[in-house]
């Protein structure tokens, strides 16, 4: 990703942060987000780059989901949904009464599951937020005041359900194993999901992916980034321990002592490398 993404990123996240003492956590929390926002920003732009052309009727033609293609020799893996989606899946059925969904949210410690029929077709989604909704209802039959907007109505109508399928958010959204984790993050991040369930061509349940998965999955640690830049090192030196490689959350450090021809040339290579966010050059040139 471009210094340039990186930036304008952080700024946003800066503009947006709350005006309290950031804890020694924070920062390095901050950053993760922004990489996963620039991540995400640059999967909407292939997309947008890649979305059919409207029909004169108006209608925008569906591509079907196939397997993905094996990459050829020489290329980098695309990391798909099914390689880093949750299995098995925690689900509810239809007909699940209210305080049994309450229940099962606990006891898997999450704030949603994917409802389903009696063939494993996901039908919906049943949150915390449904839940509450109906908590409310239970303790306020009657609200005060005028009715709200047709969304609030929809909720509160919504509300007075006592099954999972009658509390439920639908339709679902939902992905499919073989998409790419970068679509699949765009997805959560425009429909504002926590989770995704993960259906089968026939809109079976086969697992769900949260966004701290694809979040895991789209950033590298900090490991994985020095044992690139290292290798890369190795390459371009002779000697490659004349280079010594720290990182801290996504910013590369570089120390030791190289000829100054190649110092320009060493340090543009290890910024490109996917996730740097930024590289300190502590090298004397000599």
């Amino acid at each position: 990703m471009s210094d340039i993404e990186h930036t304008s990123t952080g700024k946003e996240a800066r503009r947006t942060t709350p005006g309290r003492p950031w804890t020694p956590q924070e920062e390095p929390r901050q950053d993760a987000l922004g990489r996963y926002l620039a991540a995400v920003a640059a999967a909407a732009s292939a997309r947008s780059a890649q979305e059919p052309e409207v029909a004169p009727g108006g209608e925008v033609p569906q591509r079907p989901v196939t397997a993905a293609p094996e990459p050829s020799a020489g290329q980098p893996a695309v990391l798909r949904v099914r390689d880093v989606m949750q299995v098995p899946a925690a689900s509810v059925p239809g007909d699940m009464p209210f305080l049994d969904v309450a229940h099962t949210l606990a006891r898997e410690q999450v704030s949603a599951v994917p409802v389903v029929d009696a063939d494993d077709h996901v039908i919906g989604v049943v949150s915390e937020s449904d839940l509450l909704a109906k908590a409310a209802v239970m303790a306020e039959p009657h609200r005060h005041g005028p009715v709200g907007r047709m969304w609030q109505r929809r909720l509160y109508e919504k509300s007075h359900g006592d099954t999972a399928a009658t509390l439920m958010t639908f339709p679902p959204v939902t992905v499919h194993p073989a998409q790419r984790v970068t679509d699949a993050a765009w997805t959560a991040a425009h429909a504002r999901l926590k989770r995704l369930p993960v259906t089968d061509y026939r809109g079976r349940l086969v697992g769900v992916v949260s966004r701290r998965d694809l979040l895991r999955a789209l950033i590298r640690d900090d490991a994985e980034i020095r044992a690139e830049a290292e290798s890369l090192i190795g390459r371009h030196l002779l000697d490659p321990h004349a280079v010594q490689v720290a990182v801290d959350n996504g910013v590369v450090t570089m120390t030791g002592r190289l000829d100054k021809a190649v110092v320009p040339e060493l340090l543009a290579s290890v910024r490109d490398i996917d996730d740097v966010a930024d590289v300190v050059d502590d090298i004397e040139a000599i």
